[in-house]
């Protein structure tokens, strides 16, 4: 049984369907332990996808690990990139679910009555659930407002805490269940120029935490004083201990080549529960050309 005391920061969030923003995935070359990600179904809506632009960013084809980018193109939507997020509700709520076929209400309606005799939705959701998201129990992960199709993002936002109630959308039947709710966390890009001048700070080495995703050969080419080297492809050595080595309080500043993988980790980073997360913009190459010329460029 999934219970919310059960719950540990690094729960893996299964993501849906529902997805209505921006998505991308991590097509890793040799094999993760992929249930401390999201999985991705073929029924993910993507309006986006990274596009490689190097060989060093290649292995980022779409495949399996689905993660988050906030909102969709506009003023708000783009805040992920370049302004702190917003839901304009100010909370972040963890849901899990489980879907039936438009056809099925009667399946549906049978298994609410059962929750309402104390069974657990998460195991209602491994057994019946079409979603890929019942391989976690029907969980969600921590989600925000304009990250949902509106059927299901009204009826989750409006819900009491834990409380199971029903929705329809273009996919089908959903019972789902709010388990809690956090103030919303942050995700910016910063420009280099600024990330710069925020380094010049005697105090900021203390008060920040550094990440660079990028390769160890990239790394041995060019480099920046300070960050801590987490190579992506070596995801399923780090990727568990995330929220036990680093501070989810402190502000996190993510940097690869040119600010794609840096980003998906960014994304990543925020579902583990790190209040101010930060994308270095174009990566080490943009640093190198608008800020220290002296940095090798590859």
């Amino acid at each position: 049984m999934l219970r919310i005391s059960h719950l540990t920061p690094i729960a893996p969030p299964a993501f849906s369907a529902l997805r209505l923003s921006l998505t991308s995935t991590l097509n890793l070359s040799t094999p993760l332990n992929l249930h401390k990600i999201s999985t991705c179904s073929a029924l993910c809506r993507l309006s986006q996808t990274f596009k490689p632009t190097s060989p060093s960013t290649s292995f980022l084809s779409a495949n399996r690990v689905l993660l988050r980018v906030m909102g969709s193109p506009g003023p708000k939507g783009s805040a992920s990139f370049s302004a702190e997020s917003s839901s304009g509700d100010g909370r972040e709520i963890l849901v899990q679910h489980l879907l039936v076929k438009e056809d099925n209400l009667k399946l549906l309606l049978d298994l609410q009555q059962r929750v309402s005799r104390g069974e657990d939705l998460s195991d209602l959701a491994a057994e019946y659930s079409i979603c890929p998201s019942k391989e976690e129990g029907g969980m969600l992960g921590w989600v925000r407002k304009g990250q949902m199709v509106p059927e299901f993002e009204e009826a989750a936002f409006s819900a009491s805490l834990n409380k199971v109630v029903r929705c329809k959308t273009k996919f089908g039947w959903h019972l789902l269940q709010v388990l809690s709710e956090r103030e919303e966390s942050v995700l910016q890009n910063i420009q280099c120029k600024e990330l710069h001048l925020k380094m010049q700070d005697p105090s900021f080495s203390d008060e920040a935490q550094l990440i660079d995703v990028r390769e160890p050969e990239e790394v041995a080419q060019a480099s920046l004083s300070g960050f801590q080297v987490l190579p992506l492809r070596q995801f399923g050595s780090w990727g568990p201990d995330i929220t036990t080595k680093f501070d989810l309080q402190k502000d996190t500043y993510v940097m690869c080549h040119h600010g794609m993988r840096s980003l998906q980790v960014a994304q990543w980073l925020q579902t583990q529960g790190f209040k101010r997360v930060f994308n270095v913009a174009g990566g080490i190459h943009e640093y190198a050309r608008t800020v220290d010329q002296t940095i090798p460029t590859y």
